[in-house]
């Protein structure tokens, strides 16, 4: 049996592959920090955006976008409100989420993913029943949550999707995150957060399954929309970094530089999703899919590993055409035929795309 490592994590957590660049940060940051805090609402900030820490040391950015948003978010964080993360699919939520929760509190695996089924056991507590029967309720026998072990700590809670749960389950947060406390009733007690707890919480309001926030509950949050990528150099930025990122977490054999062929994928996406071409010449069908700059970067990635295992070490039309067609249609029907009028209306007659129309008709 071999020990693992983080070298051998298919996916490593943010405080993890950035321990560096937040040790950093915190040696070397001067300013007052809110209590149980690592590091100042300053150097979060510059840990989410990018820069330079006191000793030099080069901070890249993780969010690229308006840096207000980022202050905004962290500013929250330093409240009595816990934070609301509302966007689109795709727009870094999640992301932002989690080294939120890395910088402030060097974990961002307090987490709980809320579903339909998530129910409150799953965010309050639970009970161990063999316990509970052999010697009755009591501390010992509770079985504890992300959300109790973040009160006890005074860190960082993260919910994700927090839509997707239940009205009724949602509303299970009223009183922890207004009054600070979760009642025992069963133990005539209660757990009472430490300074530094909060919560984070991200939501979408496009896809299925989505559950609207009740007015009591939405008053305790202070929400930040975070948008789309505002242009195509924008997105296509974030789209390479990710790629290139992701890769080199994954292993994958290296090609040559694929940034022309994602901003292909990237200009495709984007005409789609917005129901016209950049020029606003042509109007589209919209597939029903969000084709967000996520899933964007989950077609680079995955035309690099065709290319890098099947291919001459570059990205070619081949290795895009079966990612982007899956990508795209999610309905055979209406989104077939939002690519097909793309494909015939737009790629066939565009100068220097005629490679990639062949190669997606092959697949379709």
């Amino acid at each position: 049996m071999t020990t693992d490592t983080n070298e051998q994590k298919l996916r490593r957590a943010a405080e993890e592959i950035f321990a560096q660049e937040l040790d950093a940060l915190r040696r070397g940051d001067d300013r007052p920090r809110p209590e149980n805090w690592l590091m100042s609402p300053q150097a979060a900030v510059t840990y989410l955006v990018g820069g330079k820490a006191k000793d030099g040391t080069p901070i890249s950015a993780k969010y690229v976008g308006n840096r207000r948003l980022v202050e905004t978010a962290v500013a929250t964080l330093a409240t009595d409100r816990a934070l609301l993360l509302l966007g689109l699919p795709g727009t870094a939520k999640s992301w932002v989420s989690e080294h939120l929760a890395a910088a402030v509190s060097g974990t961002s695996k307090r987490l709980i993913q809320c579903t339909a089924g998530t129910d409150e056991n799953q965010i309050r507590y639970g009970w161990n029943y063999a316990m509970l029967l052999a010697h009755g309720p009591s501390m010992d026998a509770l079985v504890k949550t992300p959300l109790t072990r973040a009160m006890e700590d005074g860190s960082i809670l993260r919910l994700e999707e927090l839509t997707r749960m239940g009205s009724d389950t949602q509303d299970t947060l009223i009183t922890v995150l207004s009054e600070k406390t979760l009642p025992i009733p069963e133990l005539d007690t209660s757990i009472d957060a430490r300074r530094g707890f909060n919560v984070i919480a991200t939501a979408n309001n496009r896809d299925k399954g989505v559950n609207e926030l009740s007015s009591a509950l939405k008053r305790r949050f202070n929400v930040v929309v975070l948008p789309s990528p505002a242009t195509l150099e924008e997105e296509t930025g974030i789209v390479v970094k990710r790629v290139r990122e992701t890769v080199s977490t994954l292993g994958l054999p290296p090609i040559k530089s694929p940034d022309a062929e994602l901003l292909r994928i990237v200009t495709l996406f984007r005409e789609l999703r917005d129901g016209r071409t950049l020029n606003g010449k042509i109007k589209l069908k919209t597939p029903s899919g969000s084709l967000s700059t996520a899933e964007a970067i989950s077609v680079g990635v995955g035309a690099w590993a065709e290319a890098a295992h099947f291919g001459k070490g570059a990205m070619a039309p081949e290795h895009m055409a079966a990612n982007l067609v899956g990508a795209v249609v999610k309905d055979p029907v209406q989104d077939m035929v939002a690519l097909q009028e793309y494909l015939e209306n737009v790629m066939r007659s565009r100068d220097g795309w005629d490679d990639l129309y062949g190669a997606i008709r092959d697949v379709i």
